[in-house]
């Protein structure tokens, strides 16, 4: 939590330790962090260096905690103070980048990124730069709209761009949502108010920021991790072009009993006498599971399949599919996906 202002782990664990004790000799507060007291001893020193702890002037090997109003307050101004230069700088770098190339060479329209760490860093540096909205065609794990598989550590880069408010649109293969975690990653994504649809195949990964930068991968399987970063440019027009025609004929994704992604409520245009009309009881609908299966089906999801990754039986599945039909007055699966667009259980 005090990282940002330079402490690491186990100094802020140290500190704690001594606000809430007031003071304590080194071996007591070794034995509390469960560390060695010369590594300690060491810790204390460095937050001595920082303003946060003192030697006690009246016993020896006791050390004190510096009030952490004044302590951290300083050390925030500081990082305060060292934020804005670094914003004055880069503000500063910009306007020569600017005054040096008012009109971007050819050549500096794309750019070759190889090496798996390497193409790692530039997507993230894609999704921590957008201000607005992230677009992606996506292949294998769910969870990382990556064009090369970039997993995991950089899975924290999405998170703080959505907690700035930037939208995501993402269009899974289907197999997605056969993988052992496919389903689970993309509740979470649906969590997160992610926009998500289903296509069987996209014809290639991609990723696009703001409209204004794409990521695709350059190499297959197997060969050295690269990927093309392309510029505001008629290519990058090309595939947001792309994007957007493979958005538009992708199937909307609906998981979690929460209702998250764009299939809608029970209650849409076309409802009809499933409507919600106000002062009406609620007429008996489908529930949130029942909206999943039928999501995952429409998506192109076998019943077993659908059966396994709810973590349902097939027989579950196949009689909430003939009570929906039931519930839609059908006879036929065709015609009940026709009808659940009609009552607003799913939407285009």
């Amino acid at each position: 939590m005090l990282g940002a202002i330079g402490l690491d782990e186990r100094q802020e664990c140290a500190y704690r330790a001594l606000v809430v004790l007031g003071a304590a000799e080194v071996t007591d507060l070794a034995h509390r962090l469960a560390l060695p007291e010369p590594e300690t001893e060491r810790t204390l020193k460095r937050l001595e260096a920082q303003g946060l702890a003192a030697q006690s002037s009246y016993r020896t090997g006791r050390w004190v905690a510096a009030p952490p109003t004044v302590a951290l307050g300083a050390l925030l101004t500081r990082q305060r103070h060292e934020l804005e230069r670094a914003e004055l700088a880069a503000a500063l770098l910009a306007e020569e980048f600017r005054a040096e190339a008012a009109e971007p060479a050819v050549h500096d329209l794309v750019e070759v990124v190889t090496g798996a760490s390497a193409v790692a860093h530039r997507f993230r540096q894609l999704q921590l730069g957008a201000a607005k909205e992230v677009c992606a065609l996506m292949t294998g794990r769910a969870v990382v709209p990556a064009p090369t598989g970039v997993t995991g550590a950089e899975n924290d880069a999405g998170e703080r761009a959505e907690g700035r408010g930037v939208t995501y649109r993402l269009v899974v293969e289907r197999d997605v949502l056969e993988l052992p975690h496919g389903i689970r990653e993309l509740s979470s994504a649906l969590g997160r108010d992610e926009r998500v649809r289903v296509v069987d195949r996209v014809p290639t990964k991609l990723v696009v920021a703001d409209r204004s930068l794409a990521m695709v991968p350059l190499t297959g399987r197997g060969a050295e991790s690269a990927a093309l970063v392309v510029h505001a440019s008629g290519l990058l027009e090309c595939l947001m072009g792309l994007f957007e025609a493979v958005w538009r004929g992708a199937v909307p994704l609906r998981l979690g009993a929460g209702g998250a992604g764009e299939a809608g409520a029970a209650c849409g245009a076309g409802a009809g006498a499933s409507g919600c009309g106000l002062g009406e009881a609620p007429a008996p609908g489908p529930d949130a599971t029942d909206l999943e299966i039928l999501s995952l089906l429409l998506a192109g999801m076998t019943d077993a399949s659908v059966a396994k990754q709810l973590d349902l039986g097939l027989r579950t599945v196949q009689r909430r599919v003939k009570g929906l039909m039931e519930l839609a007055g059908v006879t036929t699966r065709l015609q009940l996906g026709w009808h659940a667009y009609e009552r607003g259980w799913v939407t285009r």
